[in-house]
């Protein structure tokens, strides 16, 4: 007798697992900041650093992120929550724009929108950021920077409040603190450290200074 087949139902398939998920901007920015601080506290050498924030801004999944900061107190989460924003009036929405250096160069000038975060990252390579004719949407604009052999050069226009607190290990941060006379005048904060590089903040100097300069250097030969 044959036996009676059972109709076969659907097999549900099963939801894929959170680290399959595909990684925001957001989620990148979160473990780049936990090995920012792991460095900062003595956690990570400098290759170490740079070689594991290369793969943050490859990552595609949360499963790629995971392993980054598994060996890291990424539980109790990186502190720039709280000090990135300490000279700021609440942090910033939305995803933040990357730019990454890594033995090339990355430039944001001109005429552009800037949001509220950026993180820029230079590993034997140059970043210039350039704010003197971009368009604030937001009162408060947060700018993350880390030099690994390499610079990230920031300029602001002398209308602005220009605030920042980092370090540097055998390399520079400089930030030249602006405060602005107008009260709804936009701020910008640069965070962040450089080890055997520089980070440099500054307002751009007038193009009748810059233009008078070069034509001296021209006429002198300096």
């Amino acid at each position: 007798m044959d036996l009676q087949k059972q109709p076969q139902q659907p097999v549900a398939s099963a939801d894929p697992a959170p680290g399959g998920m595909r990684a925001s901007d957001a989620d990148r920015d979160r473990i780049a900041d936990i090995l920012r601080e792991a460095m900062a506290e003595g956690r990570l050498t400098a290759e170490e650093h740079a070689e594991r924030v290369d793969l943050v801004y490859r990552a595609k999944t949360l499963d790629e992120l995971q392993p980054l900061v598994r060996d890291l107190p990424a539980a109790s989460g990186p502190r720039a929550g709280a000090e990135s924003y300490a000279y700021g009036s609440g942090a910033p929405d939305g995803p933040p724009d990357n730019l990454v250096a890594i033995f090339s160069s990355a430039t944001r000038k001109g005429r552009w929108r800037v949001g509220g975060r950026t993180n820029a990252f230079a590993l034997f390579g140059s970043v210039e950021i350039d704010l003197t004719e971009a368009l604030f949407g937001q009162r408060l604009t947060v700018i993350n920077a880390t030099s690994v052999f390499g610079s990230v050069e920031i300029r602001v226009p002398e209308n602005i409040s220009l605030r920042g607190s980092g370090s540097g290990v055998f390399g520079t941060f400089e930030v030249t603190t602006l405060e602005s006379g107008d009260p709804e005048a936009p701020v910008v904060v640069v965070n962040g450290f450089s080890v055997l590089g520089s980070v440099e903040a500054r307002p751009k100097r007038g193009k009748f200074v810059a233009d008078l300069q070069k034509r001296l250097r021209k006429h002198f030969g300096v």
